[in-house]
């Protein structure tokens, strides 16, 4: 499926040209991560997913020299051809491949939206079938994106009719210190309520006393009035 016609250089330098100081302001306050290191061209989100479909065919050691680029939309538009590879219908090696490659350079992807953008495809795919211990192991990292992959991770998991996994992999996140993973572990939560509320219903009963603010508000966001106001006094 890949080929080496494709090559980084020709995506950065497509890809810069696209760049425009007022984006590059904007981008940098998009930016959450704290690598001191990192730069933003200035380039809209749209523009980068448009321009990684047209690389589609770039071999995963390309990739991972967008992969190295201190700029965030470099690495962004890396870590979308992985996503894009991990969408069709590849090898069971290939996709072996794309997540040892995610995994291992794990330490590039140092923003929110890198594991929303791949996790799902790229690592929750390839587990589908398979053992998830990788995913505990993710959920108990010092790094807070790392522990964004685990339960992101699981959202393929819920399109495929199951939830349960997302449910433990959120048990392990609810006393996490950083409000983006309150964010995506309530976001997850409600997505998986909405294939199983009564199992949603059993963990906010287990567990929103235990839950901040932010995760319990996500997670009972389709839940009716009533039920809202139920499981904040539980949590109060």
């Amino acid at each position: 499926m890949t080929s080496t016609h494709q090559c980084a250089q020709d995506f950065i330098d497509e890809l810069s040209a696209q760049a425009t100081p007022e984006e590059a302001s904007k981008r940098a306050k998009h930016f959450a991560g704290d690598d001191p290191e990192n730069k933003c061209l200035g380039i809209k989100m749209g523009d980068i997913f448009k321009l990684a479909k047209q690389y589609v065919q770039m071999s995963l050691e390309q990739i991972n020299i967008l992969l190295d680029s201190p700029y965030y939309e470099i690495r962004m538009g890396g870590v979308s051809i992985m996503d894009f590879q991990a969408r069709k219908n590849i090898s069971e090696d290939q996709r072996k491949a794309l997540f040892d490659l995610y995994l291992r350079r794990h330490d590039r992807l140092n923003n929110w939206d890198f594991p929303d953008r791949a996790a799902p495809h790229v690592i929750g795919q390839y587990l589908l079938d398979k053992p998830r211990d990788v995913l505990y192991d993710l959920a108990k990292s010092d790094d807070v994106w790392e522990r964004r992959t685990a339960i992101l991770a699981t959202a393929y998991f819920i399109k495929q009719g199951e939830s349960h996994e997302a449910f433990k992999i959120a048990a392990l996140l609810l006393d996490d210190p950083h409000d983006l993973t309150h964010k995506a572990v309530g976001s997850w939560l409600r997505e998986a309520g909405k294939i199983d509320e009564a199992a949603l219903r059993a963990f906010l009963d287990e567990h929103a006393s235990e839950m901040s603010r932010t995760t319990l508000r996500y997670a009972t966001e389709k839940l009716g009035p009533a039920s809202k106001e139920h499981y904040r006094n539980l949590a109060s």
